[in-house]
């Protein structure tokens, strides 16, 4: 018995530790998007994508990370490489305001304690929820906005980060985000405008975005407690 309360002892002590290992800072790049609208190209930021971000450092090889982020997306058919879709002449403009929640991983141990400079890849991913402006195409063929409306997607980020002195950490990473929803476009209207015939491109592939930056972390907290149990 006396064990068992010897090691739960020592389990709650390096959590409590771990807990204290903190990084806050921010976000600040471009974003794009990939649809039916405008160009198709995969990393093509053309518009500012910031917001902030905090994390908690497991352990030297993975951290619970979460982010907020607003950005502007657009799109104009006349900056495709697709003659029929500069023919058609569509344009849009959009705002996503997102939260994701996950995991970072890094490729090699990442210690602010280790007393040399530090400097990985990673990877994260998890589950992301965003707000965006639902949109139409009128008549006109002018796509305007007409509600708001929100859904899920999944963020596959890849990145590079680096320490700067002894507790800022410089990160840069590329971002995209899997949507569960064709309509950032006005392609696909949801909600009351969903079966009035206003679609148009291909209704079997959602929307994409990506985000393109750097982000800033001060780190806080006791040294952890890496512990195996």
């Amino acid at each position: 018995m006396r064990y068992f309360v010897s090691v739960f002892v020592i389990v709650f002590v390096c959590l409590s530790a771990q807990a204290q290992t903190y990084e806050i800072g921010g976000f600040l790049g471009g974003s794009n998007y990939i649809g039916d609208v405008g160009r198709t190209n995969y990393i093509a930021p053309n518009n500012v994508a910031f917001g902030a971000i905090f994390k908690w450092n497991r352990s030297a090889r993975h951290s619970f990370r979460g982010t907020i982020i607003h950005a502007s997306i657009s799109g104009d058919d006349a900056d495709a490489s697709d003659n029929r879709r500069q023919q058609r002449g569509y344009s849009f403009e959009n705002s996503i305001t997102e939260i994701s929640i996950g995991l970072e991983y890094t490729f090699w141990e990442f210690s602010m304690y280790s007393g040399q400079p530090q400097a990985t890849p990673y990877l994260y991913t998890g589950l992301t929820y965003f707000r965006y402006n639902s949109l139409y195409k009128r008549a006109n063929n002018q796509i305007v906005d007409f509600d708001t409306a929100g859904t899920a997607a999944i963020p596959m980020v890849v990145g590079f980060k680096t320490t700067v002195g002894g507790k800022l950490v410089l990160g840069m990473e590329i971002g995209a985000r899997y949507t569960f929803t064709d309509a950032l476009d006005g392609s696909n209207p949801v909600g009351s405008l969903k079966d009035q015939g206003l679609e148009f491109g291909n209704p079997n592939s959602d929307d994409w975005y990506v985000f393109t930056g750097v982000t800033l972390t001060y780190t806080f907290g006791r040294r952890p407690c890496y512990c195996n149990f």
